[in-house]
């Protein structure tokens, strides 16, 4: 679609610049989507991975609690995980990668896991808390990645839309505008110069 300005040669100059900006937008903006799917991609590889260790080691924690339970009271059972002392609180701090803020996690843990005595509950219990323990950082490290790929996906998305905008629109539009400037300003300059050539007769006529 043609641009609603006058057909002047200060106009086609502007133009002219306009579309080499574009242009050269363009190119930065495929660039910067091509890099974020790149990075997509891979954090899709890496959530998958981290999602299957993760879920292989909740079966293992909730197979040793379950065969703790079937060892000990539930009461017992009860007791001894409310004997924990231990506390974690989460900070973050933020990452600029593609311009985008990526959040990264950071735990600090006071206080002991297994605070109970070893008289009345079962090895697997041990064993059951300490995998859930080590899963913390794991869980932090999957939440980094979910949420660096959502920020992602959502920069993508709009990449796309600007590109689009960009390749269909704005540069097309430009381009129909200066081939119409330059179409009108060879029909000016045509009628210029027939005007030129009839005073011209006309000077020598006399």
């Amino acid at each position: 679609m043609k641009l609603d300005i006058p057909p002047t040669r200060m106009q086609l100059l502007r133009l002219k610049r306009r579309s080499a900006i574009a242009r050269r937008g363009h190119k930065l903006l495929k660039d910067k989507q091509d890099e974020l799917m790149r990075r997509i991609l891979e954090l899709v590889s890496k959530i998958r991975d981290a999602r299957l260790r993760i879920e292989q080691d909740l079966r293992s924690a909730f197979g040793y609690f379950y065969f703790a339970s079937s060892k000990q009271s539930t009461k017992a059972t009860d007791e001894a995980l409310l004997a924990t002392t231990k506390n974690i609180a989460v900070d973050y701090t933020t990452e600029r990668v593609l311009n985008l803020k990526i959040p990264r996690f950071k735990q600090t843990i006071s206080g002991g896991l297994i605070g109970y005595g070893f008289m009345t509950t079962s090895g697997d219990l041990d064993l059951a808390l300490i995998k859930i323990d080590q899963l913390i950082s794991k869980l932090l490290e999957l939440a980094e990645l979910e949420k660096a790929l959502e920020l992602f996906a959502s920069e993508i998305e709009k990449t796309r839309r600007r590109v689009n905008a960009l390749e269909y629109i704005l540069i097309p539009s430009i381009d129909e505008t200066i081939k119409f400037i330059n179409l009108k300003l060879s029909e000016m300059e045509r009628g210029d110069l027939t005007r030129l050539m009839r005073v011209k007769e006309i000077v020598r006529g006399k």
